[in-house]
């Protein structure tokens, strides 16, 4: 069992240990860690929508692993010899679609079987450096690589394309609308780009902060865009009807914006490499609430929830820590 680590979040109210989980609650969030493989370095976490079983990427293992939060146990299912993966997120008939940058594939994992399938980039479309995925409004999976393409693939048809990149290098997170519409951020490109899904064409938004390092992009329930500014260390809105950006630095003397999620009640969460927290915007207060991290250097990576749950991937300590709210 891994002892209990002291908790320095604000109003915190109890510390509870079960097998190898935390908690702790501070406010109305209540917070519960979940320790993986050593070594493992979660990189992306994906809880199943339905219930049950959260998937996280094993990247330093080559591996995809599973939650179970009802015991803390876990599993890891290999997914081929050099593998690396980014991403992961769970897509229809309960599949976890995995970016794996060492592959330069994209693969699925039945949530029952355990069945590994790859698919591979195109000839010429090597060291893509993939990164993270999303479903269009018409299943079709669409995805991001750092080295300046995106692309899509059809799981029914097994189908590819794979598209050159505005301004090359730098495409990294990626989401739909509650319509399907599909945009993406660039890191290096410091723009967000929206997704013509029948010609694969992009349309460059670009965020009033020049440089601010775009990183990860999330629509909220009315199709409207929050976006993690990585070298600003704030945190953008951005409206598709109207044209209009909002942003907000983070708190703190050296910010840094890495995961942005929106949940069920639009509150947005961000993840603070420089504050070593997760934090929580009320867009209607215009205020953040934050969560601080109990151990130092996290480095939460990316973060997806379902109703009443955001799930955080600290990949510098080898945890998964979900935020369990009301």
């Amino acid at each position: 069992m891994r002892p209990p680590a002291a908790l320095v979040a604000a109003l915190v109210a109890a510390v509870l240990v079960a097998g190898s989980a935390t908690m702790a609650e501070a406010g109305a969030v209540r917070t519960e860690s979940f320790a993986v493989p050593d070594g493992a370095h979660p990189h992306d976490v994906a809880p199943d929508p339905s219930g049950g079983a959260v998937w996280y990427t094993a990247q330093h293992q080559g591996a995809l692993g599973r939650l179970d939060p009802e015991t803390g146990e876990t599993r890891q299912v290999a997914l081929g010899e050099g593998s690396r993966p980014h991403g992961v997120i769970v897509g229809p008939r309960g599949l976890a679609w995995v970016t794996d940058g060492g592959l330069n594939a994209i693969v699925s994992v039945h949530p029952e079987s355990l069945d590994v399938t790859r698919y591979p980039l195109p000839e010429g479309r090597g060291n893509a450096n993939l990164n993270t995925a999303a479903f269009d409004g018409n299943g079709v999976l669409w995805f991001t690589g750092q080295a300046g393409i995106y692309g899509r693939l059809d799981p029914e048809t097994g189908e590819m394309a794979v598209f050159d990149a505005p301004r090359g290098y730098g495409p990294y997170g990626i989401d739909a609308t509650p319509g399907g519409e599909i945009w993406y951020a660039s890191l290096a490109g410091s723009y967000i780009g929206h997704v013509d899904t029948e010609t694969g064409e992009v349309e460059v938004v670009d965020p009033p902060t020049a440089d601010a390092g775009t990183r990860r992009v999330w629509s909220d329930s009315g199709g409207v865009l929050w976006v993690s500014e990585w070298n600003a260390g704030q945190l953008a809105r951005y409206d598709p009807e109207t044209g209009a950006w909002r942003e907000w630095p983070l708190p703190g003397d050296d910010p840094a914006a890495y995961a942005v999620y929106v949940d069920e009640t639009d509150s947005v969460w961000v993840s603070d490499f420089g504050a070593n927290a997760v934090l929580r915007f009320d867009p209607e207060t215009e205020r953040f609430e934050s969560f601080p991290i109990d151990r130092s250097h996290a480095n939460v990576r990316q973060m997806l929830g379902r109703p009443g749950e955001v799930w955080a991937a600290e990949s510098g300590i080898d945890r998964l820590t979900v935020y369990h709210y009301e």
